[in-house]
């Protein structure tokens, strides 16, 4: 069964940083990308970012270009996501997912986690 954890999630003021892990369990997804998305209070989840779990290939939201870097350590079977520069706007609940097809940003994704809440006061 496969299993997804995130964590990192917290309150940080508008300027700062906060890395997000992604724990995957259950099963090695080396033919897969796994996505970041996040879902604000009244808001659509939207997603934020992907990576390519074999070559490291990434995508993004043109939202948090040069802010966020999505990385992925394959003997951990983890995937990050460090936030820089946050803003107020990017206050939201972050879930992390398995790409099973489609576009990355707007494809079908399995295996969702429960969730990291981020805050960033301004």
């Amino acid at each position: 069964q496969v299993r997804l954890v995130e964590s990192g999630g917290g309150l940080v003021q508008a300027g700062g940083s906060l890395r997000l892990s992604c724990a995957a369990s259950g099963r090695t997804f080396g033919s897969y990308a796994m996505g970041w998305f996040r879902q604000a209070p009244g808001k659509e989840r939207e997603f934020v970012a992907a990576i390519n779990w074999s070559i490291g290939r990434t995508y993004y939201a043109d939202s948090v270009k040069g802010r966020f870097t999505i990385s992925r350590d394959n003997a951990k079977n983890t995937v990050y996501l460090q936030m820089n520069s946050l803003k107020s706007e990017d206050t939201a609940i972050y879930y992390c997912a398995v790409h099973r097809g489609g576009r990355y940003d707007t494809g079908r994704y399995d295996y969702w986690g429960q969730g990291t809440q981020v805050t960033v006061s301004s």
